[in-house]
């Protein structure tokens, strides 16, 4: 109890709070610009702690990604430009709610049950996390390789209309990311020469692209005059946001779960813990037909999971300083450099620090309630602005923010490029957000399958040796082959007969 009294008395003082204050509002700020990440917000935060106390300095990184995440769901909604690659899962979604006038449901499903998810990853962070960062180690390739797949297998479940539609778009996606040096012996492909591709296809700059670039060439090519929903009002974002979580409490408890899961488990993190939660939602929803024409469902289920994959990433990192994103690969070095180093005993030799960084996280997910409204009602100035001034000025960011990322011109091109493919794939059917996801996850596969093929020398059977890899392999080729199944059964004779 006394170190806790201490971890209170370290928390709740004028300058923390003022760092902690600062922080949510630079948060918010790189969240909300496409082409900056929670990645990049920790990064700029780094030479800041340098001056910083241990406890101040791990605040700021906490609330500043926790802030970065939530708001990269405001550009998604209001202008279908997704702020962070956690938010690209349900960008689709959200941008068709407020094209039908619900921005303000949307807005708000977005803040609440990102604040609610983020308090489900901390009191599991705070409870079990010994239990879970055991249970996270037990995870080689082996386990990687077939979790990967589930998560490109949502890609068919998140396709809306044509699923083989949606299967090309991912297989477009996996060729992108095979752009660059192969695995693992580094050989160019399909670079073409080009020195710039050496380091691969850009996952932002491509997000970019298909995302907002695309949507910039539609209203060009278009040209219908003004959209009726930049000219709605946000009014109260707050209400009927009690009877979602009564309506939707099932959904939300999974996906809280899930991104807890997927953010304890060493290098997969909020991105794939959200494509995975609205892929499941689509899945287990009774109303599926509803998914990509603006549907809530599918936004509170993956709102909630990135937001607690967050706290799920500190598990392994602070039990055995192994990092569960790239945020906590940075994290762990602050936590060095603090004398806070991570492992096993870091419970035992700076107990009041952690328990001054669980109060932080439970401090920040609270405070996104006051400082994500002031967000979104700052946000919605965005929607008195008339298209034709609009959208040139977003090119422009969408421009500056590519450039930005590696001073390259290099970026701009690729976002020009995949804007019109992304565009010329909508006109005629085919999904993004499939490319998307195939572009995260391919890299990580083809390194999965190429070192559990070298430990296994070879042996596919290797990839079932192990219990949990044989359970998630059974589980992935269940999801594969049930569609068949199903397919077989109905059509076998008799099977639509009636009994007389």
């Amino acid at each position: 109890m006394a170190d806790i009294a201490t971890a209170f008395g370290l928390v709740f003082q004028p300058y923390v709070l003022s760092v902690i204050f600062l922080s949510a509002v630079f948060g918010l700020i790189v969240g909300a610009i496409p082409g900056l990440t929670a990645t990049m917000a920790t990064a700029l935060l780094v030479p800041v702690t340098f001056f910083m106390a241990p406890v101040p300095a791990i605040a700021s990184i906490v609330t500043a990604t926790a802030m970065a995440i939530f708001a990269g769901d405001i550009p998604g909604a209001l202008m279908r430009i997704p702020g962070t690659p956690a938010s690209a899962a349900y960008t689709d979604e959200s941008y068709a709610m407020t094209r039908k006038g619900h921005a303000e449901t949307v807005l708000g499903a977005d803040l609440v049950f990102s604040v609610i998810g983020g308090l489900f990853g901390t009191v599991v962070l705070v409870v079990s996390a010994p239990t879970l960062a055991e249970i996270a180690l037990k995870f080689s390739s082996f386990e990687y390789f077939w979790l990967v797949l589930l998560g490109l297998s949502s890609a068919v479940m998140i396709s809306v209309g044509d699923s083989l539609k949606g299967v090309v778009s991912l297989l477009l996606g996996l060729l992108i990311s095979a752009i660059g040096l192969d695995n693992p012996a580094a050989y160019p492909r399909f670079t073409f020469g080009s020195i710039e591709l050496l380091g691969s296809v850009g996952l932002i700059p491509m997000m970019i692209g298909m995302f907002a670039v695309s949507e910039i060439l539609r209203y060009a090519v278009e040209q219908q005059g003004e959209a009726h929903v930049f000219k709605k009002q946000i009014g109260n974002v707050f209400r009927g946001m009690w009877g979602l979580i009564k309506r939707y409490p099932v959904q939300t408890l999974r996906g809280s779960v899930l991104g807890t899961a997927i953010g304890a488990l060493p290098g997969a993190g909020a991105d794939i813990a959200a494509w995975m939660s609205y892929a499941m939602s689509k899945k287990f929803s009774k109303e599926p037909e509803k998914f990509g024409t603006g549907h809530i469902e599918g936004i509170i289920e993956a709102g909630a999971a990135n937001n607690s994959a967050l706290a799920g990433a500190w598990i392994p990192a602070l039990v055995f300083g192994i990092p569960g994103d790239s945020i906590t690969a940075i994290v762990i070095g602050v936590l060095y450099i603090k004398g806070m180093n991570p492992g096993p005993t870091i419970f035992i030799d700076n107990p009041a620090n952690i328990y001054a960084v669980f109060i932080v996280f439970f401090l920040a997910n609270l405070l996104m309630i006051p400082f994500g409204w002031a967000a979104i009602k700052a946000a919605k100035r965005i929607l008195d602005i008339p298209r034709n001034i609009l959208m040139p000025v977003i090119l422009l960011f969408c421009v500056v923010g590519a450039f930005a990322i590696n001073n390259s011109l290099f970026a701009v091109t690729v976002i020009l490029v995949f804007g019109l493919a992304g565009y010329l794939m909508e006109e005629n059917g085919y999904p993004v957000a499939p490319a998307i996801l195939g572009m995260i996850l391919g890299a990580m596969l083809e390194e999965n399958f190429i070192s559990s093929m070298i430990k296994s020398d070879g042996r596919l059977l290797g990839f079932f040796e192990r219990p949990i890899a044989a359970g998630l392999g059974i589980l992935t080729l269940i999801v594969w082959l049930w569609p068949l199944v199903a397919w077989r059964l109905g059509a076998a004779p008799g099977a639509n007969s009636k009994t007389p």
